[in-house]
């Protein structure tokens, strides 16, 4: 008789409705303790519960306490507004079951940093590949008012609630500094120590990704059906249209961020057309799921790199066509800059160890841009205009209010007719704003090229020392390249 009552009971609690057994409230991985809110705004805290559960959210910088209650879903997000105290706050989240505290959160600004290999190198560098004053770096590393978030490299078919894998937020130090993405590192670095804020960078990037894997479903599929049910996710993840976007991306919104940086191109450098749709595209579609206004969005120009063939002149193997597509993409995008690397690639090595360099140019335009120092010029020379006088040819720039620079006189550049055949041209500046061209194979020169090569280094500044990109006064197809032919041996 006892072990048949036993029985029942167990029975009758198993019946038992699971909304009876209370669960525990739940933070994404991106809301945690040592955190940095973007100050003075309005900043997003959400999470999950049980369905319809009470929670009560206390800060301490805020006087009333925040009651929401989880949606039929066990839903949850509340808005908080941030202000500029730079001393560290506390968050507690309570509910029936649950009494979670937030610890040590800072408000400040707050970037994602995002792309391909190049924005992933870390500090430390790659195997054979440096980068460039790491262990000075790493001696001065330790700053409790820069904080680090790393999401670690993993793809979805679908969009993830929280990412899988991850650095929950550091204060930066010696110790993990190595790791983090130098590009990332030195743009937060200089930008709490100019500010005198502190700082959040989030880091969520992959080596050798396309474009389109940061893009949402719904956006690709204006360009190109996404159907990822047969595909293996784990092969080739970086390559699979929506797949980063799904796992590395959505996961982090809607947590409010000042900007965005981004260092990718190498890996659609072949399709620079799709690139040019591909690119705006996915800023917009971040802008919009984000909620939060057109953002600022800084991104860098990829650098100049051998890529096994340096004799491309006339498809899209040569690079430059790219070059070409990212320098217009600053125009296409509202709210946004372009950091030039063209005197700082590698002949062999397509990671160019300069990263501090990379980033003060990122910093450059956010400085000027989003944080309104005019002083400081975060836009490289661009080609606007031509003038053609007998056999010579002027060629004009914008953003070079100060003039124009060469460290030890001007090479890379070209002069065609119209027989669309480009000849090396003597370049030099003239009247300090200008660059004059001639060459004795052109006496009736149409058009001039610049750097329009994979591997070439650049030779043209402003008085700033930011690089111009490589660039074309022309839009023919199947223009070529003198070449002197050898004799048969």
């Amino acid at each position: 008789m006892k072990k048949l009552i036993i029985l029942l009971f167990t029975i009758t609690f198993s019946l038992l409705p699971s909304q009876s057994i209370q669960a525990e409230v739940k933070l994404p991985a991106i809301v945690s303790s040592n955190m940095v809110l973007q100050r003075n705004t309005t900043v997003v805290i959400w999470g999950w519960a049980d369905p319809k559960e009470k929670i009560t959210i206390e800060t301490t910088w805020l006087d009333a306490h925040i009651n929401i209650q989880a949606d039929k879903d066990g839903n949850w997000r509340t808005e908080i507004k941030t202000t500029h105290d730079k001393t560290a706050q506390k968050i507690s989240i309570r509910s029936k079951e649950s009494d979670i505290v937030l610890k040590n959160i800072l408000f400040g600004e707050v970037w994602i940093c995002s792309g391909q290999s190049n924005m992933q190198q870390p500090v430390n560098g790659y195997r054979g590949q440096p980068t460039f004053g790491n262990m000075e770096t790493l001696l001065k590393a330790q700053n409790s008012n820069l904080r680090l978030f790393t999401v670690d490299r993993v793809g979805s078919k679908t969009p993830k609630k929280d990412v899988e894998k991850y650095s929950s937020w550091q204060q930066a130090s010696s110790e993990n500094v190595g790791d983090f993405s130098a590009v990332a590192y030195y743009f937060g670095q200089q930008l709490q120590e100019i500010l005198g804020v502190p700082v959040g960078m989030i880091h969520t990037s992959w080596g050798g990704s396309s474009v389109q894997a940061w893009i949402s479903k719904e956006v690709m599929d204006t360009y190109e059906k996404v159907n990822l049910d047969t595909l293996d996710i784990k092969k080739r993840t970086n390559h699979i249209p929506t797949a980063l976007y799904n796992a590395m991306i959505h996961p982090l919104i809607p947590y409010t961020i000042k900007g965005a940086l981004w260092y990718q191109g190498e890996s659609n450098r072949l399709e620079p057309e799709k690139y040019k749709q591909h690119f705006p595209a996915m800023v917009k579609d971040w802008r919009t799921r984000w909620n939060i206004g057109d953002f600022p969005f800084y991104f860098v120009q990829i650098a100049p790199f051998w890529y096994n063939n340096n004799d491309a002149y006339s498809t899209s193997e040569n690079t430059a066509f790219i070059r070409e597509v990212q320098l217009q993409c600053a125009d296409l995008i509202p709210n946004s800059g372009v950091a030039i690397t063209m005197d700082i690639g590698e002949e062999f090595y397509i990671h160019p160890p300069k990263k501090k360099e990379v980033a003060d140019r990122l910093l450059f335009n956010a400085l000027n841009q989003t944080y309104g120092m005019k002083n400081i010029d975060g836009k490289s020379p661009v080609f606007d205009s031509l003038s053609v006088k007998d056999d010579e040819m002027v060629l004009k720039f914008i953003n070079a209010e100060g003039g124009l620079y060469s460290y030890d006189g001007l090479t890379g550049f070209e002069l065609a007719g119209e027989d669309k055949v480009f000849y090396p041209a003597n370049a030099k500046i003239v009247s300090g704003q200008n660059v004059l061209l001639k060459s004795d194979h052109v006496p009736l020169p149409v058009a001039a090229r610049y750097g329009w090569k994979n591997w070439i280094k650049g030779t043209l500044y402003d008085t700033n020392l930011l690089p111009a990109s490589s660039f074309r006064t022309d839009h023919w197809e199947g223009a070529t390249q003198y070449s002197e032919e050898k004799p048969d041996e």
